[in-house]
């Protein structure tokens, strides 16, 4: 190898190191609570009405973000799906323990029984387990992790969803962390409609990225579907129709009257406040003996808050 390959291989080398180099713990270590006091308004968002759902069950309300960037045909299906008020009246059946609790038609397989989709909804979409990596990197903001992620070559956050990418093969998905909404589906890759869909409950089940469509993420509520009781029949589904627990009814935000809508706002994950909250959970102070210097983007949970004043 020649000098000039060789300096310029060398320079590849010290580019790649310092693209994946672990962050370095601050000089003076803040707490989130002192860290999120200080963030300015900027560094927030508002809810979209278009692209949120306000499920409410007996014991409260459940709030959803749907992920319209990474299953476009998902997210449109789920708002008429809403807007239609197919899911009112329906129920939660299946709660597996350290796993997944599941919504929709309990007599969805039978065809005689079946809800009908409301008029506008598709009974059949596409697999939508990926994206093109260059529509995040084009069109959102890509704030890349630098510690190793062992399901992906990257790992980050876009739009507050946890994303796993693969460069090599130009393609980004969202992640299966805790909160993570997903459309079930048979054995067919396009046998999911967005009719039927579970939340994680449990440890990241990273083994389903790339399997499943994933739509969203709860945003607020998700103790009124993780602590559930756990159905006993296989899959943890419920084995008796009254130990379901019914949905009242599920509406997109967008129709619900203003002064009835949630008021709270999400932390940008593009934004300085959210990188100093990652570097608060790898570099631990006050009780905290030992600090593991790493987080992964199942880890660390996007902040809402109230809407100011």
């Amino acid at each position: 190898m020649n000098h000039t390959a060789l300096a310029l291989a060398l320079a590849g080398l010290l580019c790649t190191a310092a693209m994946a180099a672990p962050a370095k713990a601050p000089a003076k270590k803040k707490t989130a609570a002192e860290i999120l006091a200080a963030s300015p308004a900027s560094d927030w968002r508002a809810l979209d009405p278009d692209n949120t759902l306000l499920m409410e069950l007996a014991s409260g309300q459940v709030i959803i973000e749907l992920a319209p960037r990474f299953a476009p045909a998902h997210a449109a299906n789920i708002r008429a799906l809403a807007h239609g008020g197919y899911w009112d009246g329906l129920a939660i059946v299946r709660v597996q323990d350290n796993f997944v609790t599941q919504w929709g038609d309990p007599d969805g397989e039978d065809a005689t029984k079946a809800r009908p989709l409301p008029a506008g909804v598709a009974a059949k979409l596409p697999a939508e387990f990926s994206v093109p990596l260059d529509r995040i990197g084009k069109s959102a903001r890509f704030a890349r992790l630098p510690d190793v992620d062992g399901w992906a070559p990257r790992s980050g956050f876009a739009e507050g969803f946890p994303v796993a990418a693969d460069p090599k093969a130009g393609k980004a998905w969202l992640a299966h962390c805790y909160g993570m909404v997903g459309a079930g589906r048979g054995d067919t890759v396009d046998s999911s409609n967005g009719t039927e869909l579970y939340v994680v409950i449990g440890h990241a089940p990273r083994g389903l990225d790339l399997n499943i469509t994933v739509v969203g993420r709860v945003i607020k509520g998700m103790e009124l579907l993780s602590a559930l009781p756990r159905g006993a029949a296989a899959m943890g589904f419920y084995d008796k129709p009254e130990q379901r627990t019914g949905i009242q009814r599920v509406r997109l935000l967008a129709d619900v009257p203003a002064a009835e809508r949630p008021a709270l706002q999400l932390l940008k994950t593009e934004s300085g406040t959210w990188t100093q909250l990652l570097d608060a959970r790898r570099f631990r102070g006050g009780w905290f003996v030992h600090s593991p210097g790493h987080v992964d983007v199942c880890s660390a949970g996007v902040p809402t808050r109230p809407t100011p004043p």
